[in-house]
């Protein structure tokens, strides 16, 4: 697993499709996705046999049939203790490290009776009886004198309870191989391999034991991909990723938010014309995720229907009271008021999502409802969590708010506006967002819940368009997991040329125009170029003319002012007393002067283009280059 890789950077690279089948797959702890190539080479999510483009993770044995998806979630109403949920963030954990506290919901984790410390499940299953015998064997049973032989054959008996111990490989491998059936099905042919993501927290046993559990599907694992990496190709790539991507410019700071029902990740990316790397190492909060807005919301309706019916409800996470029966159905019934939320306008209020149950307790059936407003109400102190883990992550690198160019949501759970809402408060006004641009409303190209298997897709695209020279060998390697070259150094200052002017003005007070040729924390070695006009002057046309350009490296940082906020005023009247706010801008400050360029231009119009190259190499060495637009014989190199 790495996050190593060229983000496809444009629509143009959408349009070359592989020609095998290859598949992305998202596998969360609670929902998966698949995600194919179309015609037109962009990846799409995809629905399994019955319609489902979000797979719930759960398998389910109730007598002689299994269930898997979201048929198997149901199952946790009336068949708990057969049902398994959760599976994927026990693969390569042993038994002793799992908590001892963990919720009893679903089937229940235990110590495998034959493999020491390995955590497995324990389901009631029936066994189909043995076939009966053919008239063939009976008549050979006959000639043998077997007392009691017939020539009719057995009727067949009624199936054998009995108990079946899986371990999480194997509930995966099951679960797995539902996900490459259903691709091959949507596809009409095998599936040559896929990209599957993973956290970026998974451990080195836990990696090995996902590939080994996909090897067993049956599925041709090219590579596993760290989330924050497919989220950030699929932003990318994405058809509206260019005017994106146009917007915040090249080089820019991604903030990728991956909040799913059971935790919370965050990733920090530094983007530099298409290549991407970690800022800081990712975080990961187990504490915080989807199933706490459940909970805060399942008291909100269980008081309601008490308030409505006079008949107490009393719910908890994990409740095994008498009321877990009606807990469990509440449960799922908010699945879809949450997607309702996720779907509905901002507004006064906003749309209402009702939540209806069938039979809640005692026979009486619920109807309740909650509005956008009320619903951020009772998710506001989830929300708060997730802006103060963000808020610890970029004060870990060492960055503000404001640094944050663009933010892309992954999980089930981002998709809610008041999330957004919540980061848009301390983001720069500039800043982008996927509620910002509108990709995400109506399952758009921005949703969160798809971005996962969808850059996973493109990871795909791009691993089997690897030709087969030996250099293309040396690229597939270093998409295998410890390759030396998923290491990478990255400059950690921004260097640039400042043509100076004559009143020694500029921006940001630099004494010229300035030009960031290679920004901080650019993946070495990298090469960039850029245009410079330049105005001659009066009368200096078709005279040769020198241009001087100094090399800075300049440190990047940000300033905080105190301001006095404007009165408000009405019918002429201050209605407020002045406050004090904060207001924050980028700045950049000269830090070192690392040479100087000399170019001689000569041109018949006052204003002349020149071109000013960067080059860093791996080793650190610096070249930056000038010369006139079209006139490489003008060119002036310096060396450091």
């Amino acid at each position: 697993m790495s996050l190593n890789g060229r983000i496809p950077n444009g629509a143009a690279q959408a349009t070359e499709v592989p020609s095998v089948s290859v598949i992305g797959i998202n596998f969360g702890n609670s929902f998966a996705s698949i995600a194919v190539l179309t015609k037109e080479g962009l990846a799409e999510c995809i629905a399994n046999e019955d319609g489902e483009r979000q797979i719930a993770c759960a398998i389910s044995f109730h007598g002689e049939e299994t269930y898997i998806g979201n048929e198997a979630k149901q199952q946790l109403v009336k068949n708990s203790a057969n049902t398994i949920i959760g599976f994927r963030n026990l693969l390569g954990k042993k038994f002793s490290e799992l908590p001892k506290d963990r919720p009893t919901s679903s089937a229940p984790v235990i110590q495998h009776p034959d493999f020491p410390d390995t955590p497995a499940y324990k389901v009631q299953v029936l066994q189909p009886a043995p076939s009966p015998l053919s008239p063939a064997a009976s008549a050979l049973t006959t000639k043998t004198n077997t007392p009691a032989a017939s020539q009719v054959a057995t009727p067949r008996s009624e199936p054998i309870p009995a108990e079946r111990v899986l371990t999480p490989a194997d509930v995966t491998t099951v679960f797995l191989r539902s996900l490459l059936q259903s691709a091959e099905a949507f596809l009409g042919k095998d599936v040559y391999g896929a990209v599957i993501t993973t956290p970026g927290w998974f451990a080195p046993a836990q990696l090995d034991a996902l590939h080994e559990a996909a090897e067993a599907a049956g599925i041709r694992v090219l590579q596993l991909l760290e989330d924050a990496g497919a989220a950030a190709l699929c932003a990318a790539a994405n058809a509206s990723g260019v005017e994106q991507s146009a917007a915040v410019g090249p080089d820019r700071t991604q903030l990728v938010v991956d909040l799913g029902a059971s935790s919370l990740s965050l990733s920090l990316l530094a983007v530099r014309q298409g290549l991407f790397h970690h800022l800081t190492p990712a975080t990961h909060h187990p504490d915080v995720g989807g199933d706490a807005i459940d909970d805060r919301l399942l008291k909100f309706f269980a008081k309601d229907f008490t308030k409505k019916t006079g008949v107490p409800l009393k719910v908890a996470p994990a409740s095994e009271g008498p009321d877990a029966r009606a807990e469990a159905r509440l449960r799922l019934a908010l699945l879809h008021t949450k997607r309702t939320i996720a779907a509905s306008v901002a507004g006064a209020g906003g749309s209402a999502a009702t939540c209806a149950v069938e039979s809640l307790k005692d026979g009486l059936d619920y109807t309740g409802s909650v509005n956008r407003l009320r619903f951020d109400m009772e998710a506001t102190p989830i929300y708060g969590v997730v802006v103060t883990r963000v808020g610890e992550l970029l004060k870990r690198a060492g960055l503000d708010w404001i640094c944050v160019d663009e933010v892309v949501y992954a999980g089930g759970s981002a998709c809610l506006p008041g999330l957004d809402a919540a980061l848009a408060v301390h983001l720069h006004e500039d800043a982008l967002t996927p509620f910002i641009t509108g990709t995400v409303a109506g399952g758009g190209i921005g949703d969160p819940t798809t971005v996962l298997a969808r850059g996973a897709a493109l990871q795909a695209r791009l691993l089997v368009g690897i030709g087969v020279s030996s250099e293309d060998e040396r690229i597939r390697k270093a998409f295998e997991r410890g390759s030396e070259l998923v290491s990478v150094k990255a400059t950690a200052r921004t260097i640039g040329v400042l043509f100076p002017t004559a009143s020694g003005e500029g921006e940001d007070g630099l004494g010229g125009q300035w030009i960031g040729g290679m920004q901080a924390e650019t993946v070495v070695p990298a090469r960039r170029t850029y245009a410079l006009e330049v105005e001659l002057g009066e009368g200096a046309e078709g005279v040769e003319k020198k241009i001087g350009l100094e090399v800075w490296e300049v440190r990047e940082g940000v300033t905080i002012e105190k301001v006095k906020a404007p009165k408000e005023e009405e019918d002429g009247e201050d209605v407020e007393e002045e406050e004090e706010i904060e207001r924050k801008e980028k700045r950049i400050w000269k830090e070192a002067l690392l040479g100087t360029l000399t170019v001689g231009v000569k041109s018949k119009e006052r204003r002349v283009e020149v071109q000013v190259q960067f080059l860093v190499e791996a080793v650190g060495k610096l070249q930056v280059s000038a010369y006139q637009t079209g006139n490489r014989d003008t060119k002036t190199v310096l060396v450091i």
